[in-house]
């Protein structure tokens, strides 16, 4: 046995930190977690208020120990090589008392990325354990217990058992429902335009369009709330006179966006991939923990993914300028490297952005040694982080401002911008998705050469009709962007909150985007009307900051923890006398089926492996029947019906399966699309965000934008 032991988190971290320190290093896996609080009890101490808190092995977790214990006794040297945060940090502290470490051996050693010479440099620069970061770490996993522990069986007393309240779940729950609650309760108003088609010499080729800005000097209101009232302008600007009043001309430029964090990539991921927050992390761990690159051998290939700070080092800007002067050539190369402010509150300046560990990895490179979502993860974090040092794209925007008079006293002003995309800088590189911003420039919108006082001709002049629309629903991307925003939740909790209200059905997604449940409505209902404080969204990123304080030094535990636990801990008591008991029927959803045994109606219920129908009867009819989603789509064995089923045991986890079971046994994981393979009129089924292909034949093409989601016919079984 070697007399230098690494403990690590994961086998491919170990395999990789091993291969760069050699044969006098035996790198070994803890498999996560070793140490927590128990399950079935509290765990923290709070009958006097000091929350100390009693920690068990994890049961799945002994055998790993075991082997831990003997080599540590081997060992001369302990390097403990978790993760660079809070949860790394206070897995090595738990390592140290579970693996019953000596403090002599102790040697903590940090990275965050996984390359040689970075592990080189932590293992000639070891630390001690950062006792501050995992005190804001067990602070943190103390107060999601007492509110759990707490809080959880108010629920299944007061509402039905097995549901769960927490800090981060809860206020995310409440946003959904809030916006959602907005979105119905919108109004549309009626707006319209005027749109006049104009040219310089009356060709075709001149024209442009031009919109109605102002009516006697006023922009905020045209009066256009009407089709009459657009109509009498429309009728007042016949053979109106058009001419130009002025034109200005001037360059914007978009500067590129930072390198990705956490929630940033989850973001982009959500918009480009449809990735889910928790498949965006799980890939990024991949990337980050190594992948075998041939000659090259196991490779970390991304800087650590979870972080909240747009730092990067030096050496890694000036590898990426000099990638860039050598590929795009000197007018893409910036004279000074580029710095970017972190802008989220409590950001920990001492990681990394995500970035590529080697910007020579290019993707088209190593593309044949990664699977199709690593590919694609990767070469959107190297393209964000090439374009990061690249210049700005230059934009000439003219704006011309056309006055039309006739008929009135009235002035009329109409207006039109033109942009042309003069140099793509970064663009070449790394273009926004759709909802990045609002106000990316397009890239081609070309107006004639004007002066001030050009006549032009009217080609024609319209009117449309408009309606305001709705704040949309959320999406996983924008709920995760709103979360960062007001401060609830870090990047460790994003991807594990987005799946947790999932998961307990308290919100699901319609199209991508999040709608409540009844469940989900019920619950939120009950705590923000009890427990004000825990479903306060700024009190819930109060403590967040707290905690971030206490990672600094700034702050202890015990007092934050007190100052949340007795004022949470008296409404809880509280709750017992003055919260009334859901009745079941409330959070029953209605159904369209009839019970074959006394005619009833069926409604939907949540049980332990999902919803099912059940009578509405029930106890005294206790007919029930599993759930099933008839799909407007033929199977492809049989012409059935195909139908969309959730495996027992397995949250969320749906397949399509034949109507026709067990005659027929045709299944499929993948979502089927109605439009049948054009070349074979196989059945098509989603193959990524907007790919589709066939499970005939090898065809693989897109998709149409309404196929994505498949028509659901009813709900039988």
């Amino acid at each position: 046995m070697s007399k230098n032991l690494v403990i690590v988190e994961s086998p491919a971290k170990a395999r990789t930190v091993g291969r760069f320190l050699g044969n006098s290093y035996v790198a070994k896996a803890s498999m996560g977690h070793i140490r927590d609080l128990p399950r079935k009890t509290l765990g923290v101490k709070v009958d006097d208020l000091s929350f100390t808190p009693k920690y068990a092995l994890i049961p799945d977790r002994r055998k790993i120990i075991d082997e831990l214990r003997t080599a540590v006794k081997k060992a001369d040297n302990v390097y403990l090589a978790t993760d660079p945060d809070r949860e790394g940090e206070a897995i090595s502290w738990h390592l140290i008392a579970a693996a019953k470490i000596e403090p002599t051996k102790i040697k903590r050693v940090v990275f965050h990325e996984i390359t040689k010479d970075a592990v080189q440099h932590a293992f000639d620069n070891p630390r001690e354990v950062d006792y501050n970061l995992v005190a804001a770490q067990q602070a943190r996993r103390i107060l999601d217990r007492l509110v759990g522990y707490e809080l959880s069986p108010v629920l299944w007393k007061k509402v039905r058992p097995g549901l769960s309240a927490g800090r981060v779940q809860s206020s995310a729950v409440r946003l959904v429902i809030e916006r959602e609650t907005e979105h119905n309760n919108f109004v549309p108003k009626e707006y319209w335009t005027i749109s006049a088609t104009v040219s310089k010499d009356k060709s075709a080729k001149t024209s442009f369009e031009a919109k109605l800005t102002s009516i006697d000097d006023s922009k905020k209101d045209l009066g256009l709330d009407n089709e009459k009232n657009a109509q009498s302008v429309l009728s007042d600007l016949g053979n109106a006179e058009f001419k130009v009043k002025n034109v200005t001309k001037k360059q914007t430029i978009r500067r590129p966006p930072p390198p990705f964090i956490t929630s940033t990539l989850q973001q982009d991921a959500s918009r480009r991939f449809r990735f889910s927050a928790s498949n965006t992390m799980r890939v990024a761990q991949q990337l980050y923990e190594g992948l075998d690159l041939g000659s090259e051998g196991s490779v970390g290939l991304i800087t650590y993914m979870r972080t909240d700070s747009t730092n990067v080092s030096k050496s890694a800007i000036m590898e990426t300028t000099e990638f860039i002067k050598n590929e795009y050539g000197d007018k893409y190369h910036l004279a000074k490297p580029r710095f970017y402010k972190t802008k989220v509150k409590g950001a920990q300046e001492a990681h990394e952005a995500i970035r590529p560990t080697s910007i020579f990895h290019t993707p088209e490179k190593i593309r044949k040694y990664l699977n199709n979502d690593q590919f694609r993860l990767y070469k959107l974090i190297w393209n964000r982080m090439v374009c990061s040092q690249m210049p700005d794209a230059l934009f000439d925007q003219t704006k011309v401002e056309i006055s039309a008079n006739k008929n009135s006293d009235k002035q009329y002003s109409f207006t039109s911008v033109g942009t042309i995309l003069k140099f793509d800088g970064y663009r070449t590189v790394y273009m926004e998705s759709e909802d990045d911003t609002k106000d990316v420039l397009p890239d081609k919108t070309r107006l004639p050469d004007l002066i001030k006082g050009d006549h032009l001709n009217c080609l024609s002049i319209s009117k449309k009709q408009h309606f305001t629309e709705a704040p949309p629903l959320y999406t996983e991307a924008t709920l995760i962007k709103l979360l960062e925003e007001k401060g609830i939740g870090r990047p460790s909790t994003y991807a594990s909150v987005m799946g947790t209200i999932q998961d307990r059905y308290y919100v699901q997604k319609v199209n991508s985007r999040f709608v409540s449940t009844k469940l989900g409505k019920v619950v939120n209902s009950l705590l923000t009307q009890h427990f004000t404080d825990t479903m306060n969204v700024g009190f819930t990123a109060k403590l967040e900051t707290y905690l971030d304080e206490i990672a600094s030094g700034e702050r202890e535990w015990v007092p934050v923890i007190k100052e949340f636990y007795v004022p949470f801990h008296n409404l809880i008591k509280k709750s017992e006398i003055d919260v009334e008991r859901v009745p079941r029927s409330e959070i029953d959803e209605e159904s369209n089926e009839v019970c074959e045994t006394c005619e009833r109606p069926m409604v939907i219920k949540l049980g332990r492996y999902g919803r099912f129908l059940s009578c509405s009867g029930f106890p005294e009819c206790k007919n029930a029947r599993p759930l099933v989603t008839i799909l407007d789509v033929n199977c492809p064995q049989c012409e059935s019906k195909l139908v969309e089923k959730q495996r027992k045991g397995r949250a969320n986890k749906t397949f399509y399966g034949c109507s026709g079971y067990p005659e027929c046994t045709f299944a499929t994981n993948r979502k089927p699309i109605s439009e049948p393979c054009p070349e074979c009129s196989g059945l098509l089924v989603m193959w990524g965000q907007n790919r589709a292909r066939c499970v005939k034949c090898p065809y693989k093409g897109a998709v149409k934008q309404d196929e994505k989601t498949t028509e659901q016919l009813e709900v039988v079984v």
